[in-house]
């Protein structure tokens, strides 16, 4: 079900409480006579209690509600537009306060609530097939609008449940804004925040060495997913172009490392681009490439879309590059499906919603749900 997109809206300048610092908030409260305690009870009214405005914080003093909405909003992120798929897949379009968008998808499978969420407005990687690369990039979220996102798709759910996992593959190169990124989910992971398991964190990439580096250092049990979506780099460098720069070579060495430092098995993941990277050979390459490694593949088959030059594999060379693959001892899934029907893939809902008439792939549509 697609909702009415909202209009867009003028910019408000207000921020929003999540993207204060903690020094800037205590001095903001002591300049109006309140303790320091009331850092801790505006943050659990938000990130645990569910509230949405200042009115609904009952311990906290009357006056200090009214002087915090006058100068802050709760949260500082706007919902533009929100859609439902079938089989339960949400998504939001979030308005930011500089009136650029993101989204973000909540994605319900069995006793799971996996939230999909993004860490750059837009995304500089260029991959040939993804929408959230289609006008470059503008600027790195801040962690406050990353903390937002999980925050607004677990208000989403009924108060009996909360998210379980947390996969970092929406719009951006989630590399590209790590220590954002991880004071996001610092945040997140403790029970005093969103109490979802570190181990149950997925953080994406087109494949940053120095950065894959930086994530295993910080001794936390996230998982780690390496767009690879091509065995060699002629091919790879076709679809993603920043892979010339760096090379499939680093990229493993640098993921092995991962490997060795977390104990965590890495996550391969591949779109089949029909006629482009899914012949039995590229199979078998990618098999001599990932051999030796601990590794898990997770085969993302294409979508077709008007205007652009990719088609869907067929059954049979999904079947065959699966078969190549355990043939030589991989662990492979082949992604389901999830929000086909809503845009669900990243990039898809902000390009309909900023340029109607542009075409919009639907590649990953939910590489969130096949990832663990």
């Amino acid at each position: 079900m697609n909702l009415p997109l909202a209009p867009i809206l003028p910019t408000d300048l207000r921020r929003g409480i999540l993207s204060l610092s903690e020094a800037e908030f205590g001095a903001w409260l002591r300049q109006h006579g309140q303790p320091l305690m009331r850092i801790s009870q505006v943050r659990r009214w938000l990130i645990q209690g569910r509230a949405e405005s200042f009115g609904a914080m009952t311990d906290l003093p009357v006056d200090l509600r009214a002087a915090l909405a006058r100068e802050f909003e709760p949260l500082e992120t706007q919902v533009a537009a929100q859609t439902q798929a079938r089989d339960g897949t949400r998504k939001l379009l979030l308005r930011l306060r500089d009136g650029r968008h993101i989204e973000c998808v909540l994605i319900p499978e069995r006793d799971r609530r996996t939230a999909c969420v993004s860490t750059q407005v837009g995304c500089g990687m260029g991959c040939v097939f993804c929408a959230s690369g289609l006008g470059g990039v503008a600027r790195n979220l801040t962690s406050g609008e990353i903390l937002e996102q999980l925050i607004r798709l677990r208000n989403l759910t009924p108060r009996d449940e909360r998210l379980t996992n947390i996969v970092v593959m929406g719009m951006g190169e989630p590399l590209a804004n790590l220590d954002n990124l991880v004071a996001a989910l610092e945040v997140a992971c403790v029970p005093a925040g969103l109490g979802i398991s570190a181990r149950h964190v997925t953080v994406s990439t087109v494949g940053l060495p120095t950065k894959i580096r930086q994530l295993a250092a910080l001794g936390k049990p996230y998982h780690l997913a390496v767009s690879l979506h091509a065995p060699n780099d002629a091919l790879r460098t076709q679809i993603v172009p920043t892979n010339a720069r760096i090379g499939l070579a680093a990229i493993l060495a640098a993921a092995d490392d991962f490997f060795a430092c977390t104990g965590r098995r890495v996550t391969y993941e591949y779109v089949l681009l029909g006629g482009v990277n899914d012949a039995p050979t590229h199979a078998r390459e990618l098999a001599r490439l990932l051999g030796r490694r601990i590794a898990h593949v997770n085969l993302i088959p294409y979508n077709e879309v008007a205007g652009l030059p990719y088609r869907q594999p067929t059954a049979q060379a999904v079947a065959t590059f699966v078969a190549e693959l355990r043939r030589a001892g991989l662990n492979v899934k082949v992604r389901k499906r999830k929000g086909a029907d809503i845009d669900a893939a990243c990039g898809q809902l902000r390009r309909r919603f900023e340029a109607p008439s542009a075409p919009v792939p639907h590649a990953v549509a939910s590489e969130a749900a096949s990832v663990q």
